[in-house]
C-alpha cells in the first residue's frame, strides 16, 4: 500500500474540514458580492454603473455618467433575513433619493419550496413587484401601508421577503437622509428598563385590565369581514361556516420575563425555570389562544418554524423556530380563562429588542381559496409594557458594555465578523442536546471501529446493533435533524479555496461541523466507510429497505463481477463531471447535483414534485433488488470521498492467507461486492459494515475457522484419551476402631 507522508495527510484533513463552511447557502453579508448578479439598470433605471461604497455603511450608489441616480443594498447586511431552511434569503434592492424603490432582485437563497415547488417566474413577481413603494409612507405606518403578497405553499418565504426589503430599506433611507426621512428620534427623557425589583401576585382580571396583559379577539363575523373587505372573490366564497358571534381566535400576549407578570402566569417554580433557561440578554413571550384558529398552526412541526405570529418593534422583526418553544400546561392566575393553546417564545438577545419600548404580535390569517391556493390577512396586538414595571436607566447600567439587553443592536453590515461569531455560538448553545446526542453516537461509533473484533465475535449482536445505528441515522440524523453530507460541500470548498474561508460560517451548523470533522478522521484511519456505511442517512434508507425486501423474500441479484467493475467508475465519472461544471458555474453545478436523491428524501421527506420523487423511488426500488444500488454506480459524495480515502493509514479489517484462494465466502457475502475475487478488500468500496469481521472469526462459516476448530477438538480428544492413564488417587485409611 502506497504510503503518504503524515504531514500531507494531516494537511488534507485540515483542508477537509472547511467543505461544510461553503455550501450553497453559505450568508457572505457584503453587498459586493452580489453586483454581479443584477445589472445597475435593472434597480435604478437609468444608471449604468456601480459606484465605491463609501461611509459606514453598505450602500453602492448607482451612476450615471458619475452622478449618482440612486443607491443599491443588500437587505440581508441591514436586518435578518432567515427563511424557512434556517438561512438567509438575500435580495438586492434599488433606492432613489425620494425613498421609493427602484427595483428588486432576489440573487440568492436556500428556500426549498422556491427551489422545487415555486416556478420561479411567481417569486420574480412578487420581488419585482415592490418597485414603486413609498418608504416615507411605509415609516408613517410602521411598515404596513402596502397590501402583503402571498403565494400559497411559501408563506414564510415571502413573509421574510417583505419583512426583509421594507425594513431594511427603511434603514437605509433614514441612514443616507432620503426623501427627508431622519433616524428614529430618541426619547427627550431618560431611557426606561425593566424595573426588576417589582415583584407582584396578580390574578388575570388585574392584568388584562392594566395592560400587563394584551388581548385581540376575532369573531367569525369579524374575519368574514375582513377577507370580504380584501375584495378576494375566491376567499368571499368561501366563507367562514357558523355563528358570526362564534370565536375564531381569542389571543393574549405578555412579556414573560417581567416578574410580577411572569410568577403571576406561571407560578414561581415554572417562571425560575425560565429564567434559567434564558441567556443573558434574552427575552421571552407568553402567547395563548383559544377558538377556531390556531396561532401556531403545524408548520413548525414541518420545517421547525412558527410561520402565523412574529415580533415587530421598530425596524426589527422576530420569527420563531421550534427550539425558541415551551408550552405551558397551567397559567397560574386566578380568574384565567381555559385556553386551547398557551405557548413561551423566546426573543434572542442579538435581535435587538427593547422590552421598554413598544412592539406588536402579527398574526396571520389563511383562508384556503382552491385545492392549494390560499388568500392571506394580518392582524396586529400591540403590547406597551405597564409604567409602573419600568425605571429610568442608570448611568452605570448605560455603561455597562456586558449587558446585551440595554445595548443597542448594530446593523449586521458593520460588525459582520462579530456578528456571525455571535450567531454560531448562540446556535451552539441552542442546540446543545443535538450536539451531545451526535457526539455521544460517534463516540459509540469510534469504540466499534477501534474494538472490532471484540464487537463482531457475537454475529447477533452486530447485525442488531448496526440496524439499530442505521435506524439512528435515518430517522434522528437525518428526517429529524436533516444533518445529511452533499457533494455540494465538496465543489463549494473547491470554489471558494481561491476567494476566502470563514471559520464563523464553518461553524453555523453544528451538526454538519461534527460530521465533516468525523469524515475527516476516518479518512485518516478507517476510509470513506465510516460515513457512507454509518453516518448517511440516505445510505440507511437503502439498506433497511432492502433489509425489509430480504424479509418479504424478494430475490436478490448478484452483478457479475467483470460488469460490477465497469459499473462502479460511473460515479467517479458523475463527480468529475459536476467538478467540471463547477469551475465553470457553481449555480449550475448545483442545479445538476440533483442526481443526488439526498434533498428529496431526507431533507424534503418526499414532499416533492412527482419527477424527483419518482426519481428516488427508481434507485430505492432498484435496491431492493441489488443492495446499496445507488452507493455502488451512482453516488458522486462516495467518489469524492472514496478519492482522499486512499491516504488512510491503517488497515483494520483482518484476512487470512487462504482469503480468495480457495474461500469465496467473504467476497461473496459483502453487500456492495467490495472484495475482489483474490480476496482483497478494495477500500474505495468498502463500507465498513464489518460483516466480513464476523465471518474471519465464525467457527461455523469460515473454513479456516473451521478448520481451527476442528484442530482443537481432536487434541482436546487426544488429552482426554489419555486420562484414564493417570494414575489412581490414593485410597484415605480406614478409620480406627
Amino acid at each position: 500500500m502506497l504510503r503518504i507522508p503524515f504531514r500531507i495527510v494531516l494537511a488534507f484533513a485540515v483542508l477537509l474540514l472547511a467543505l461544510a463552511s461553503f455550501g450553497p447557502a453559505r450568508a457572505d453579508g457584503l453587498v459586493s458580492k452580489f453586483l454581479d448578479k443584477a445589472p445597475v439598470g435593472e434597480l435604478v433605471p437609468g444608471a449604468d454603473a456601480y459606484g465605491e461604497i463609501a461611509g459606514d455603511i453598505p450602500v453602492v450608489p448607482a451612476l450615471k455618467g458619475g452622478e449618482t441616480l440612486g443607491y443599491v443594498f443588500l437587505t440581508s447586511d441591514f436586518v435578518s433575513t432567515t427563511g424557512y431552511s434556517g438561512k438567509p434569503i438575500h435580495t438586492l434592492v434599488g433606492i432613489d433619493k425620494d425613498a421609493v424603490l427602484t427595483g428588486v432582485r432576489l440573487v440568492k437563497h436556500s428556500e426549498p419550496i422556491v427551489l422545487i415547488g415555486i416556478p420561479e417566474a411567481k417569486i420574480r413577481a412578487v420581488t419585482e413587484g415592490y418597485a414603486g413603494l413609498d418608504l416615507k409612507k411605509e415609516a408613517a405606518a410602521g411598515g404596513e401601508a402596502h397590501d402583503l403578497d402571498i403565494i400559497s405553499g411559501a408563506t414564510v418565504t415571502i413573509i421574510v421577503i417583505d419583512d426583509s426589503i421594507v425594513r431594511s430599506a427603511l434603514k437605509v433611507a433614514r441612514a443616507l437622509g432620503l426623501g427627508g426621512l431622519e433616524p428614529e428620534a430618541g426619547a427627550t427623557g431618560p431611557k426606561m428598563v425593566v424595573d426588576t425589583s417589582v415583584e407582584e401576585k396578580l390574578d388575570w382580571q388585574t392584568m388584562t385590565g392594566d395592560g400587563s396583559v394584551r388581548r385581540l379577539s376575532l369573531d367569525v363575523g369579524q374575519i368574514n369581514a375582513a377577507f370580504a373587505d380584501q375584495g378576494d372573490p375566491r376567499a368571499i366564497k368561501r366563507p367562514e361556516k357558523g355563528p358570526e358571534t362564534d370565536t375564531y381566535i381569542d389571543l393574549y400576549l405578555a412579556l414573560a420575563d417581567v416578574p410580577s407578570i411572569g410568577k403571576s402566569l406561571l407560578g414561581e417554580a415554572e417562571y425560575a425555570n425560565l429564567m434559567n433557561r434564558l441567556k443573558e440578554g434574552d427575552h421571552a413571550i407568553f402567547v395563548a389562544g383559544r377558538g377556531r384558529y390556531s396561532f401556531k398552526g403545524s408548520g413548525y412541526v414541518r420545517g421547525g418554524i412558527f410561520d402565523r405570529i412574529q415580533l415587530i418593534q421598530d425596524d426589527i422583526s422576530v420569527r420563531f423556530r421550534d427550539r425558541q418553544h415551551t408550552r405551558v400546561l397551567k397559567v397560574e392566575a386566578s380568574g384565567a380563562p381555559a385556553f386551547t393553546e398557551m405557548d413561551l417564545f423566546v426573543i434572542p438577545a442579538d435581535s435587538g429588542f427593547d422590552p421598554a419600548d413598544e412592539f406588536r404580535l402579527q398574526l396571520l390569517a389563511n383562508r384556503a381559496v382552491g385545492p392549494v391556493d390560499k388568500t392571506f390577512l394580518t392582524f396586529d396586538l400591540g403590547y406597551r409594557l405597564p409604567e409602573r414595571f419600568l425605571k429610568p436607566e442608570t448611568p452605570a447600567r448605560v455603561a455597562d458594555a456586558g449587558d446585551a439587553a440595554a445595548a443597542p443592536a448594530a446593523p449586521a453590515s458593520l460588525s459582520d465578523d462579530e456578528g456571525a461569531r455571535a450567531l454560531w455560538q448562540r446556535i451552539w448553545r441552542d442546540r446543545q442536546v443535538d450536539i451531545a446526542v451526535l457526539a455521544g453516537a460517534l463516540g459509540v461509533l469510534t469504540l466499534v471501529f477501534f474494538f472490532q473484533k471484540q464487537v463482531t465475535k457475537n454475529e447477533r449482536f452486530t447485525f442488531w446493533f448496526r440496524i439499530a445505528f442505521l435506524t439512528f441515522t435515518l430517522v434522528w440524523l437525518g428526517w429529524m435533524e436533516n444533518a445529511q453530507l452533499s457533494v455540494v460541500n465538496v465543489l463549494a470548498f473547491f470554489s471558494a479555496v481561491t476567494t476566502d474561508f470563514s471559520w464563523n460560517a464553518f461553524l453555523m451548523d453544528p451538526l454538519v461541523f461534527l460530521l465533516w470533522f468525523a469524515v475527516a478522521a476516518s479518512l485518516i484511519f478507517w476510509g470513506r466507510g465510516a460515513y457512507c456505511g454509518w453516518l448517511c442517512p440516505f445510505g440507511a434508507l437503502q439498506e433497511l429497505t432492502n433489509r425489509i425486501a430480504k424479509v418479504c423474500r424478494v430475490p436478490q441479484f448478484e452483478v457479475p463481477w467483470g460488469l460490477h467493475e465497469r459499473l462502479w467508475p460511473i460515479k467517479y465519472m458523475i463527480f468529475l463531471a459536476l467538478f467540471g461544471l463547477s469551475l465553470y458555474s457553481l449555480d449550475v453545478a448545483e442545479h445538476y447535483a440533483e442526481v443526488e436523491p439526498f434533498k428529496t428524501a431526507i431533507i424534503l421527506k418526499f414532499q416533492r414534485a412527482w419527477p424527483f420523487v419518482a426519481f428516488v423511488v427508481v434507485l430505492l426500488l432498484a435496491g431492493l433488488f441489488i443492495e446499496r444500488f445507488y452507493c455502488r454506480y451512482l453516488c458522486p459524495l462516495g467518489a469524492a470521498l472514496a478519492i482522499p480515502a486512499r491516504l488512510r493509514m491503517f488497515d483494520w479489517l483482518k484476512r487470512y492467507k487462504e482469503c480468495g484462494d480457495p474461500c469465496q465466502r467473504c467476497a461473496k457475502e459483502c453487500m456492495v461486492q467490495a472484495i475482489h475475487p483474490e480476496g482483497n478488500i478494495n477500500p474505495n468500496e468498502c463500507l465498513n459494515c464489518l460483516h466480513c469481521q464476523v465471518l474471519y472469526q465464525h467457527d461455523q462459516k469460515c473454513p479456516v475457522c473451521i478448520k481451527k476448530l476442528a484442530k482443537r477438538k481432536r487434541f482436546e480428544k487426544q488429552i482426554g484419551i489419555a486420562k484414564p492413564d493417570a494414575p489412581a488417587p490414593k485410597k484415605a485409611p480406614e478409620p480406627a476402631e
